[in-house]
């Protein structure tokens, strides 16, 4: 993610890495669109608040700290059956939602993957929900979507876990124990018109997208609306 001017950016100039992120999609009982966003932002936070990510000689700290020296990229990627199983055989972490799974993994170069999940398809990630969602529940944080762009579910997880992050960063360490104490819960919505103009202007973290893949670079795809950041603004 990044600012509206992103030729400007000093960290171009960096290395870029990349988080991965795969989804498990079993061809006959594949996710909700919903539980899937929301255990990928949650396997976000998992990451971050992992002790192999935070400790100045943890296995993950130096490629944690590459990844967000330069652009903050993520990307989806799908499996199931035997991919999935190989994927799971790398160093990560598996997040499971209600129905949904899905595995992080340390940063890697963005052209350096691992031959196991190089080959996983980015597209067709397309996910549905058999039922709205019910409410949010006000009290716990909510990552709104911007209800103007229409983006796969892979996409969609994808900008869910940045929002994720930017909460996470605005937080301070007690106000993270806790968060991390709840297991991370959370709701990802689509804000309705009226209610995203409201969350776009009111200084919660909001998540600019660069550009990459499928939408405009600078559009505004997530607000992180955390009880405790309703009078902050960060932007990653």
């Amino acid at each position: 993610m990044t600012s509206s001017d992103a030729s400007e950016d000093p960290r171009d100039s960096a290395p870029q890495f990349v988080l991965p992120l795969v989804v498990r999609m079993e061809r006959a009982d594949p996710p909700a669109r919903t539980d899937a966003l929301e255990t990928a932002a949650r396997a976000v936070l998992v990451l971050l608040s992992d002790e192999r990510a935070t400790a100045e000689d943890g296995a993950w700290a130096q490629a944690v700290r590459d990844w967000q020296d330069a652009r903050i990229r993520k990307v989806v990627r799908r499996a199931r059956g035997a991919e999935w199983r190989k994927a799971a055989g790398l160093p990560g972490i598996t997040v499971s939602g209600a129905a949904a799974e899905v595995r992080v993994f340390p940063p890697v170069p963005l052209d350096g993957w691992p031959k196991e999940l190089v080959k996983l398809q980015v597209s067709g990630t397309d996910l549905d929900d058999p039922e709205p969602p019910a409410a949010p529940d006000p009290a716990r944080p909510v990552l709104w979507l911007n209800p103007e762009l229409g983006m796969s579910a892979g996409k969609a997880m994808a900008q869910a876990g940045h929002g994720a992050q930017l909460a996470w960063w605005a937080l301070d360490g007690a106000a993270r124990t806790a968060w991390r104490e709840d297991g991370f819960a959370l709701s990802v919505r689509t804000a309705a018109p009226q209610r995203w103009a409201e969350l776009a202007t009111s200084g919660l973290p909001v998540v600019r997208d660069a550009g990459f893949t499928e939408i405009a670079p600078g559009s505004c795809t997530v607000v992180a609306d955390h009880p405790l950041l309703r009078n902050c603004h960060t932007r990653l």
